[in-house]
Order: structure tokens, then C-alpha cells, then sequence
């Protein structure tokens, strides 16, 4: 029996520095695989290199809603959503278009699913606090995931608000953000760990790991690039606030 650990981050958001930062802590506490649960462009300076990153080096990357919408963004679009999609290359935007909307796996016996935002749409928000009905929504079988074995650990990004909620047998957890966090200014991830592809019972574990970078780097580089709202991406990395709002639960990403 071997116990494997998998990381599960989201929403990098053009932040090489944190995703580096993150890379470098999981790899020294023995991470073996990288998962990717998508949003890792816009609101952040450097896409294209956080894109060939996770391309290199996660196992899997589900699509996020930014990957779904930023490549349709027309010439007339938001000049910051403009400006995200030109920083791109053609191929990136291209390979957004093929990544799988939910991924499964077998973990000490629990079966696992692994999504952007919800099992309804990349679209659908659901937030800390939500409803019952949401909760088992998030473990239905839909569109989006497929028939297949229905859950009973469910793991999703979207609201870069770290969690985890355990109801009647059923776990979901929220990775956070890497590169955006709006619970904290500090990034964070998930560590998974038991043994891959098993359907018998065995240890598993569950963590959020919280890894500090150099913030002020990364506004500097957002700057030096001229990206359009350099003022509010900073105030977010700094304050762990969304866009100054007094209650980060009120966050869009």
C-alpha cells in the first residue's frame, strides 16, 4: 500500500510568484501529483507564463470560467479583458478549449470529483456559506460531470475562499486561491493524501496548506507591464479583499 499526496490548487490568476511559491512547498512535502482546477489567467499580469507552468508540470487542469470566457472576449471587449487575452499566445487559448470541465479519482476507497466553480457550470457560483440543496448539488451527477459513481469528496475553486465542510458522509472542500486569495492575503492549497486509484478503505487525509511569497514583487511586475487595473489587483494581493469591498463573500473571480 503506498500513500501518494496530490496537490489541488485554483485560481492562480497570473501570479507566478505565489504559484511558484506553492510549487516549492508542495514538492518538499512529498506531492507527487499536481491538479489544476482552472482561473489561472486574468486579474493578474502574467498568464501566458502561469498557463505553460501548470501545463508542464500538473497531471490534470480542469477548465475554469476564465479559461472559458476570456479566449470569446471580442476586440471591443473590456480593455482589461482585452488586454489578458492579448497577453496569450493562440495555442493557450486553443488548449482552454480542450480541457475537461470535472476530473474523478479514487482515493482510499472515496471517490473523488474535481471541478472549477460547481457541478452545474464554471458559471455558478457557490459560496462558504450556502444552502443544504447546494450542498447536494454539489455531488449530483450532471452535464458537466458526467454519470459517472456519485462522489463522496467533492473539491472546487471559483470563490478563493478556503473550506471544508463534512455533512452525512460527504465531504466538500474549496482549495482557495493560489494566486487571488480573498479569505486572506496569504495563497493556499490542498493537499490530498492516500493511496491512488484504491477502492478499499485506507488512511486518507485532507489540508490546506498556506504558503507567504513576495507580494510586492509581484504588484511590481503588473506595473512594469502597464496591465489596466494594476490598482485594484494590488489592493486585492495586499488585503486579501476583493476590490475594497468590506465583506470578501461579496467576491467575484
Amino acid at each position: 500500500m503506498t500513500v501518494e499526496r496530490l496537490a489541488i490548487l485554483s485560481d492562480v490568476h497570473g501570479n507566478v510568484s505565489a504559484l511558484d511559491a506553492v510549487l516549492a512547498d508542495a514538492r518538499s512535502r512529498g506531492v507527487t501529483t499536481f491538479v489544476n482546477l482552472g482561473d489561472m489567467v486574468g486579474k493578474g499580469p502574467r498568464g501566458r507564463a502561469v498557463v505553460d507552468r501548470c501545463r508542464e508540470v500538473c497531471a490534470v487542469s480542469v477548465r475554469g470560467n476564465w479559461e472559458d470566457f476570456l479566449p470569446r472576449t471580442p476586440d471591443d471587449g473590456l480593455p482589461e479583458q482585452v488586454w489578458w487575452r492579448d497577453e496569450l499566445r493562440a495555442d493557450q487559448r486553443d488548449w482552454f478549449g480542450t480541457l475537461p470541465l470535472s476530473h474523478d479519482l479514487l482515493l482510499s476507497g472515496r471517490r473523488v470529483r474535481l471541478f472549477h466553480a460547481s457541478a452545474a457550470s464554471v458559471h455558478t457560483k457557490v459560496h462558504h456559506q450556502h444552502t443544504p440543496e447546494e450542498f447536494s448539488d454539489m455531488f449530483a451527477a450532471t452535464d458537466l460531470t458526467g454519470p459517472g459513481p456519485v462522489p463522496t469528496v467533492v473539491g472546487y475553486g471559483d470563490i478563493h475562499d478556503a473550506y471544508v465542510e463534512t455533512h452525512g458522509g460527504r465531504t466538500l472542500f474549496n482549495t482557495g486561491s493560489v494566486g487571488n486569495p480573498l479569505d486572506e492575503p496569504t495563497p493556499v492549497y490542498a493537499i490530498l493524501e492516500g493511496v491512488l486509484g484504491s477502492p478499499d478503505p485506507a488512511p486518507f487525509s485532507l489540508q490546506h496548506v498556506r504558503v507567504p511569497y513576495d507580494v510586492e514583487a509581484e504588484i511590481a511586475v503588473a506595473y512594469d507591464l502597464g496591465m489596466p487595473e494594476a490598482d485594484a489587483w494590488a489592493g486585492e494581493l495586499r488585503t486579501g479583499v476583493y476590490r475594497g469591498l468590506a465583506d470578501p463573500a461579496a467576491a467575484a473571480s
